[in-house]
């Protein structure tokens, strides 16, 4: 591989893990996207260090069920779903949007949690 582009894809991978990993922090940057999105970048650049993500303590579980079987577990589709059902509700109280607002934003949240409950569950 030309060595540019090597040193391109590292970046964006070590950049998607550190993504990943505020995400893990914040309710509203997600976690598992960037984290794939890494596995996948060092997959390219150096399989040592997509092997240790997949074999994270903390991360690899949920990347090699996803990268396996396109699932997604029990526990992280009830939190995932939980909170965006949360967030909508403190966006409603709080921001007092307009209707078309909120149903928008309802919209933009419906379609990734149908995404999320309609993956297989382990």
């Amino acid at each position: 591989m030309n060595p540019a582009l090597r040193l391109l894809y590292l970046g964006l991978a070590w950049l998607m893990v550190g993504l990943g990993v505020v995400g893990a922090f914040l309710p509203i940057l997600p976690t598992t996207p960037f984290l794939l999105l890494a596995a996948g970048l060092f997959a390219r650049a150096s399989p040592r260090l997509e092997q240790w993500l997949l074999n994270h303590r903390v991360f690899g579980a949920s990347l090699r069920l996803w990268r396996e079987k396109g699932a997604i577990s029990r526990r992280a589709k009830t939190t995932a779903v939980s909170l965006m059902a949360a967030s909508f509700a403190l966006f409603c109280y709080f921001g007092s949007p307009s209707p078309l607002l909120a149903a928008s934003v309802a919209i933009a949240m419906v379609l990734p949690a149908l995404f999320i409950l309609t993956r297989p569950a382990e």
